[in-house]
């Protein structure tokens, strides 16, 4: 996706949920089915690719990564930010 092909879902107080593939060929952002996958090249060990996940979700938001609040998911690949 191009940056801020998201940015109508960037609403304070939306929560996103998104599908997260670690150890992908390439970062990438897809919309498939209405759910938002995110794939990583990242590992997914002490939240490096949570780190990753959020950079790109933020980018593709048009937010600061510090707007993006993870509330649910740390260590699973269904995750769900709020929009701070």
């Amino acid at each position: 996706m191009n940056k801020n092909e998201l940015s109508h879902l960037a609403v304070p107080g939306a929560e996103i949920r998104v599908r997260v593939t670690p150890k992908a060929n390439r970062n990438a952002i897809v919309l498939r089915d209405g759910v938002i996958c995110v794939y990583v090249t990242t590992v997914p060990e002490n939240g490096k690719a949570t780190a990753d996940v959020k950079k790109l979700l933020a980018r593709a938001l048009g937010i600061a990564k510090t707007d993006l609040i993870l509330i649910r998911g740390d260590v699973s690949r269904d995750k769900v930010f709020l929009i701070a």
